[in-house]
């Protein structure tokens, strides 16, 4: 960065703690913001979580989740550890989504229960769960160690103990 660069940017002032910095609408008339203060402090709850499950700078995260919230934090935690964030869009068929996550090396998976798509709620973590046993009958060593799982819509979900972790418990333990 050159000196005239830095100076223009001394001139930045920090956005207001208070100040919304992510407003999310979803289904069905769900409405969330965040402020500034609330998105990086869990941003900063979200990266020491991923530490204390092995994350480490140039580590890879793969999150497997739709357009929420919870998809910027984890962009923001990986910058905090400098790890690469690895998005598995939800779009992915189980065969696309196992050959991206043998592919990724990911210590870390970050998915959700379900989500809201044209007014139903459609699988996200039963369809990782038989990516994942696909992608474990081909290399069992190139499988996340921990999946975190968002609950966006509060369904039942298939739960592997030992990998599987509420995002928001993982969180709150911080």
């Amino acid at each position: 960065m050159t000196s005239e660069h830095a100076d223009d940017l001394r001139g930045t002032q920090e956005p207001d703690a208070s100040q919304i910095a992510l407003t999310w609408s979803g289904e069905p008339g769900r409405l969330e913001e965040l402020t500034h203060g609330m998105l990086l402090e869990q941003a900063d709850r979200a990266a020491a979580a991923l530490a204390r499950y092995g994350v480490r700078a140039g580590d890879r995260v793969a999150v497997h989740l739709p357009l929420v919230p919870e998809s910027v934090i984890a962009t923001l935690a990986c910058g905090r550890l400098d790890a690469i964030r690895t998005t598995l869009p939800v779009s992915l068929t189980v065969p696309e989504l196992a050959a991206r996550i043998r592919e990724s090396g990911t210590r870390v998976l970050i998915t959700a229960d379900a989500a809201f798509w044209d007014g139903s709620v459609r699988p996200v973590k039963p369809l990782l769960d038989h990516a994942l046993a696909r992608a474990a009958a081909t290399d069992a060593t190139a499988l996340p160690r921990t999946v975190l799982v968002v609950n966006r819509c509060s369904r039942p979900v298939s739960w592997k103990p030992g990998r599987d972790k509420w995002w928001h418990e993982a969180l709150t333990t911080s």
